[in-house]
């Protein structure tokens, strides 16, 4: 991988971090988030600074990874299914935890599940192993979908 893609990837998705992190604050459990009825499959709250700190790392890599070894046609796909990626995962923390809109959050995180299988395919095309490691995060958009819906649900 050139230094330059694994930057651009690694600051990129930093910055998507260091948004999110701006918009929960000194951490999740704000008085409003406790206050919140919570599905009995929510996870510790230590789990999600683990899992997204790994999953960014991977995003960043993969990313790298498939934009050095995609085609020129396809590399600007990539770079753009990253960036929209990105913006959208950054957004979720501010919907969530800053407006405290809980329906906006589920749909923006329906958009994140939507949009990260599609920058695993492109990933994919351009290089399989990078495909194949953004599969975790496509499976955590998921799961996080899921766990939005029903906190929209049980916070009506």
């Amino acid at each position: 991988m050139r230094l330059g893609t694994v930057a651009g990837t690694s600051a990129a998705t930093a910055a998507t971090a260091l948004a999110g992190a701006a918009a929960t604050g000194p951490g999740t459990e704000s008085d409003w988030y406790r206050a919140l009825r919570k599905p009995g499959f929510q996870p510790p709250a230590t789990v999600f600074p683990v899992a997204w700190t790994t999953l960014y790392a991977t995003i960043a890599a993969a990313s790298a990874r498939a934009i050095d070894r995609a085609e020129a046609g396809e590399r600007r796909g990539c770079q753009r299914a990253l960036a929209a990626n990105l913006a959208v995962n950054g957004a979720w923390s501010w919907v969530f935890f800053r407006a405290h809109r809980l329906g906006a959050a589920t749909a923006t995180a329906a958009v994140l599940t939507v949009s990260s299988p599609d920058l695993a395919r492109r990933s994919a095309r351009a290089d399989p192993r990078a495909g194949l490691a953004l599969l975790p995060y496509t499976a955590w958009c998921a799961f996080a979908t899921a766990l939005s819906t029903a906190l929209w649900r049980l916070n009506r």
